[in-house]
């Protein structure tokens, strides 16, 4: 069925206006909701009788709205406010999102096409009909045509920061409305296929006092080259690889600073347990033993193609290929808490090998079995302690941390144990 026939029986079902329930399915399912979810949300909003006997849906706190509502009143606080270009059906649409308080809680609007409200950081709003839809699990506000909003002269208590100011640590994918004063440690220009074709984008990582983060510039803005401190408004927050990503669009407003921006030189130590908790962190360090080197490492080929790994001379995505050469470990790091994955890449294996791509091959050839790679790197740093940076992800697979530093710990045995034995505590 299409979304007008789906419409339609909604429509005849609840005995309500095809055009509105049109435009209301289509706000959700452009929002990437299920289309059999979406048909849900209307049902209720449409005929689950929540509203009061005069058709005005209840007032509530924050802390009471629920994804069993339909539609609701609040009165609240704007926290954040930020737009973003989606497209549908061949147009392009600018959606406001952000989060609202009030003294109970918070919690994540969207504005669509229609709603005649501005919206601005720091005013006191009532939202009268506001739509309520699930979405990652809580309810959200859908803001639309039929939302009354009106900016009242009240103070509300609430305990949350106005404005959208961060640190890069503080940062989760779906944040939005966001602002961060950065410097720019890495960028460079790619073009790729975007929605309209072949688009000029900006991509690197950027660093403040708290931590590091990679970004991409979708409508690339001339302030933002290597080195420079800027401060980035109205952006928001991505997931990329398990770690949250810093977004700048076309609305963004990016301002050069006259001081640098410090950025920190460390990496957040964690725990390992602590790191695989968090679902994913661009840039920690994690200290334990290497207990065991994983089958695929050591002297490996990869798919010229696509550079996956492969196993006798077959690709998973581009079958039989002539593979390339290279050298990979992945070494399993327990701390106590918990083990990860380190991927090193071939020059942090060449270093623990004792060797270039050419000795492993020479290596190889001399004992007529490729495995003599691995064994050597296990001989070296199994049962030895390192200090692991890089980029940690986590997956119905695992954890794994793309390593950029593997470094032999010379922490003190007795002061790590200790730390480990006052996190057991907590």
């Amino acid at each position: 069925m299409s979304l007008e026939d789906h419409a339609e029986e909604l429509a005849s079902d609840l005995g309500v206006d095809k055009e509105e329930v049109t435009r209301d399915l289509e706000n959700l399912v452009n929002y990437s909701v299920p289309m059999d979810e979406a048909k849900q949300s209307l049902r209720r909003k449409y005929g689950d009788g929540s509203s009061g006997s005069d058709g005005t849906p209840s007032s509530k706190a924050i802390s009471e709205v629920s994804t069993d509502d339909s539609n609701v009143t609040v009165t609240a606080v704007v926290l954040t406010s930020g737009r973003r270009s989606i497209q549908y059906n061949g147009e392009q649409h600018v959606i406001r999102e952000g989060e609202l308080a009030d003294e109970t809680g918070k919690i994540s609007y969207t504005a669509w096409d229609g709603f005649s409200g501005d919206l601005q950081p720091g005013q006191t709003v009532r939202l009268g009909n506001a739509g309520v839809r699930e979405w990652d699990g809580k309810p959200e506000l859908n803001l639309g045509d039929s939302t009354d909003p009106e900016v009242v002269d009240e103070t509300l208590d609430i305990d949350y920061d106005v404005g959208g100011r961060a640190a890069l640590q503080d940062l989760a994918p779906g944040d939005r409305g966001i602002t961060v004063e950065v410097q720019v440690l890495e960028c460079e220009q790619k073009v790729i296929d975007g929605r309209d074709g072949e688009t000029t984008i900006l991509s690197g990582v950027v660093g403040d006092e708290s931590g590091r983060l990679p970004f991409t510039d979708w409508e690339p803005h001339e302030e933002i080259e290597e080195g420079a401190s800027v401060r980035l408004e109205e952006t928001f927050v991505r997931e990329f690889r398990g770690a949250p990503s810093v977004n700048v669009s076309e609305f963004s407003a990016v301002t050069a600073l006259d001081q640098t921006v410090e950025v920190a030189e460390d990496a957040p130590r964690l725990s390992i347990h602590e790191a695989v908790e968090s679902g994913g962190l661009f840039d920690v360090e994690l200290a334990g033993n290497v207990i065991q080197v994983r089958d695929g490492s050591g002297l490996i080929e990869r798919c010229p193609e696509c550079g996956r790994v492969i196993q006798n001379g077959q690709c998973r995505s581009h079958g039989a290929v002539e593979g390339e050469d290279d050298l990979r470990t992945k070494a399993i790091l327990d701390d106590g808490t918990d083990t990860v994955t380190a991927v090193l890449d071939d020059e942090l294996t060449a270093r623990v090998y004792g060797g270039n791509l050419d000795d492993a091959r020479e290596h190889a050839r001399d004992a007529m079995d490729k495995e003599v790679v691995a064994e050597r790197i296990s001989d070296r740093i199994v049962g030895r302690e390192y200090a692991v940076r890089g980029s940690l992800s986590v997956d119905e697979y695992g954890a794994n941390l793309t390593a950029s530093t593997f470094v032999e710990a010379d922490d003190d045995p007795a002061t790590r144990a200790q730390a480990l034995l006052q996190e057991a505590d907590t």
